[in-house]
């Protein structure tokens, strides 16, 4: 009776303490289950007025106005949540549109990118139609159609109208595009400098009509929005088409819009692109070979590459039954055997349920992983371009005298793998004075901005070039008449922003592209001591054959040889002489000798008596002004030669301007 009345007085009590809550547990089990209910209750209604009667407390302790507390209150009312949209939509100079010139670049790199992409993984032959023109008023309409497997209806406006919306973010393979941003982002673009919508047509099969649609993106939500929607007949089986009209600057150069499509269509052999740029004749890029690159095969993360983070997630998300079974079923090069030694590295039993594994286990799960010896991931998620076809590709570009080129073997970043390849050329028409040009590339893609910012560049300026025979100054590029390609393929490409202009300076991406470029180094410094020692000996034999008609005068004179005599003692001097000092090759440059070298594909984007010359065209101006000193029969020589005049007048006026100031 005495423990039920003190029970009573607890439960009525505002505030229960330790030894009373266990008091009153013990009534609730010797109880009936109603006493338990009723008891329930009555601590549920305890609580219920503790709430409120701190809830009141909290709301007449509430700061007064003009108080410190207020403001913080009337901060709180303006914060809300940044759709990804808006946010670029502020930012858009994060995805490359930051300004005019660069803006139409980057619209149609994006464009193509996706048509490669659909056209490699439906196994088609790309051919790609752009076309830009000039609207007047700074304003230009471009479009892109292509031949690829086309887009189901329903995701045509999630695919060019909401940011981070794509297939390609979650598949570990080599592949342009990564984030799902680019097309979309251009649309952005467009709807904010004209107001104007984009224009969508896709087809899937000859027997469907094609769906056409006018986008627009809701920048608060993220989301599309339809203005049009309608059917069509297409004269096309299959195929996109994008058609859109932004605010732009068509200047040719090393930057422009012509040298990405010429730069794509050498670095990708197989791609047929037919180009209407603003100005001037279209221009065919005809495919180099029937050949379809090779299919890249998704692969799974590899352990090594995984962080905590990523690994908790992963075990709240397997469908696995086991620890053991989730490393074997989740990643990449883990047979049992190599299950069992990271469990054991671990000191976790195999059969634990990855839903029960905490932070504390996911860490000793990394630190086995640590310790164990896992083979590096397949390289089959890689496709690369190949030395061969990487030399005929700088050759069509770059007519030359010495090429090399090479192709490494895979590496891994993070878990990632990689490789790296590279192709060099040297002397014959390549101007003689400037630095090295350096052609970049990332998954079959031109990288034509932001140079000084990427690895590529400083794994080529750490490289000494003094023993690979160039002039080189502490670790700038080196000076001289040379080409350097180098293309980075990998099922991740570390870009420094979403604009993916130029490649994150990771250590082991450095260290891959320092030994391509040494490995085509030493064949460059192979061919040119090969030259110099054929310059030394043909230096030689001129000393000696200076010689031979007063030898053979002397022994005509004590021998009384005759005048034939004599002639054929010369010949026989010169057949010893050659004998002797063995045959030489003629390594003079021969500008015919390279068959596969197109005169016509390497002058796009440069022949242009309107262009002037731009700091950020990497060297237009001397391209120009050699080519029209040169005296080559080239189309529109005189037309280059005036072009080349005029920027030399306006570097002069600029140096004097400089020099007065």
């Amino acid at each position: 009776m005495e423990n039920n009345e003190r029970n009573n007085k607890q439960i009525s009590s505002p505030v229960i303490k330790p030894a009373a809550k266990n008091a009153s547990l013990a009534a609730f089990t010797d109880s009936s289950p109603a006493t338990n209910v009723a008891a329930s209750n009555a601590t549920v209604a305890t609580k219920v007025d503790k709430t409120t009667e701190m809830a009141t407390t909290k709301s007449a302790a509430a700061p007064s106005n003009g108080s410190v507390g207020a403001k913080a209150y009337e901060m709180a009312k303006a914060q809300r949540e940044i759709s990804i949209a808006e946010f670029f939509e502020k930012n858009r100079h994060l995805l490359g549109f930051d300004n005019k010139r660069k803006a139409l670049l980057t619209t149609i790199k994006e464009a193509v990118d996706n048509s490669l992409d659909a056209c490699e993984e439906a196994d088609i032959l790309p051919e790609i139609i752009v076309e830009v023109t000039e609207m007047g008023m700074d304003r230009f309409k471009v479009v892109v159609e292509d031949n690829g497997p086309g887009i189901v209806k329903k995701q045509i406006p999630r695919i060019f109208a909401k940011l981070l919306y794509g297939s390609k973010f979650h598949k570990l393979k080599m592949q342009r595009g990564q984030q799902g941003i680019g097309i979309s982002a251009a649309v952005m673009y467009s709807q904010l400098t004209t107001g104007k919508a984009t224009k969508i047509m896709s087809k899937i099969h000859p027997s469907e009509p094609a769906h056409c649609f006018d986008l627009k993106i809701n920048t608060q939500k993220n989301e599309p929005e339809i203005l049009s929607e309608t059917e069509k007949d297409w004269h096309k089986d299959n195929g996109t088409r994008v058609e859109m009209e932004l605010e732009a600057t068509y200047i040719k150069g090393n930057q422009s819009v012509d040298e990405y499509l010429k730069q794509t269509a050498i670095i990708n052999p197989h791609v047929t692109i037919i180009y209407q740029p603003p100005k001037g004749e279209q221009i065919m890029l005809v495919r180099a070979t029937d050949q379809k690159p090779k299919q890249a095969q998704e692969i799974k993360p590899h352990p090594y590459g995984v962080e905590l983070g990523m690994l908790i997630k992963m075990l709240g998300n397997t469908t696995a039954k086991s620890i053991k079974q989730f490393l074997m079923q989740d990643f990449s090069r883990v047979g049992d055997k190599t299950a069992e030694e990271i469990l054991e590295n671990s000191a976790i039993l195999s059969n634990t349920k990855p839903h029960d594994v905490s932070r504390d286990k996911a860490e000793k799960l990394m630190e086995g992983i640590k310790k164990t010896k896992i083979m590096m991931p397949p390289t089959d998620c890689i496709v690369p371009i190949g030395a061969e076809l990487l030399e005929k590709g700088i050759k069509k570009e770059v007519n030359a005298e010495f090429y090399a080129a090479i192709s490494r073997t895979p590496d891994v970043y993070r878990g990632n793998p990689f490789l790296v390849e590279a192709a060099i050329a040297y002397g014959g028409d390549i101007p003689k004075e400037g630095s090295m040009t350096i052609m970049r590339f990332a998954n079959r893609v031109p990288l034509l901005y932001q140079q000084g910012a990427c690895a590529i560049i400083e794994g080529v300026s750490e490289t000494n070039w003094k023993q690979y025979g160039l002039q080189q100054s502490g670790s700038n590029l080196p000076q001289g008449p040379v080409v350097l390609v180098v293309h980075i393929a990998s099922v991740w490409v570390p870009f420094t922003s979403e604009a993916k202009e130029a490649i994150a300076h990771y250590p082991e991406m450095i260290k891959e592209i320092k030994l391509a470029v040494q490995e085509v180094g030493r064949e460059l410094s192979r061919y040119l001591n090969k030259k110099r020692r054929v310059g030394d000996e043909m230096k030689k034999r001129s000393y000696i054959e200076l010689y031979m008609p007063h030898i053979s005068e002397a022994i005509k004179d004590i021998l009384k040889l005759t005048d034939v005599q004599k002639k054929e003692l010369e010949v026989q001097l010169s057949a010893l002489l050659e004998k002797t000092r063995g045959k030489l090759e003629d390594m003079d440059f021969d500008p015919d000798k390279n068959e596969e070298y197109d005169e016509d594909l390497a002058s796009i984007g440069r022949e242009d008596e309107d262009d002037e010359y731009d700091d950020d065209a990497g060297g237009d101006y001397e391209d120009k002004k050699e080519r029209a000193s040169s005296g080559k029969k080239t189309k529109g020589k005189e037309e280059l030669k005036e072009s080349a005049e005029k920027a030399e007048k306006k570097a002069k006026k600029k140096k004097e301007s400089e020099d007065d100031e």
